[in-house]
């Protein structure tokens, strides 16, 4: 068992169960959803993408592809929130929607993200 690809693993899919975390609960009810919790997912996202930088491989592009989208995603996302906030008053319901939709596409490409890596881990197994 090698701890580099035990933290490989661990940090993708981290960055898919924060991404959930975020956007359960209500799309348009901003209670149901955390700020910090968005700059951690970004944050954990951001840190995942490093990490697949270097693999050669077409999967590995793949996943390096499925993690800058969720990065693009979540940086919007955490831009909509800042900008919709910037004045001090609380955020709409109609930003609330934009930033969760934005947070929901970046859980798509989590997913893929964890589905290619189950069909890497299963691959070097046979």
């Amino acid at each position: 068992m090698s701890f580099d690809k035990i933290l490989f693993a661990f940090v993708i899919v981290l960055a898919l169960t924060l991404n959930v975390g975020f956007v359960v609960g209500d799309i348009d009810d901003i209670t149901h959803h955390d700020k910090y919790e968005l700059a951690l997912a970004l944050v954990v996202s951001l840190i995942a993408t490093v990490m697949k930088f270097g693999d050669r491989s077409l999967l590995g592009s793949t996943m390096l592809a499925t993690s800058l989208v969720a990065d693009v995603q979540l940086i919007a996302a955490a831009v909509v929130w800042a900008s919709a906030t910037l004045d001090g008053a609380a955020i709409s319901e109609h930003d609330t929607v934009i930033v969760v939709s934005l947070a929901i596409g970046a859980m798509v490409a989590n997913v893929i993200s964890v589905v290619l890596l189950m069909i890497e881990t299963a691959s070097l197994r046979r």
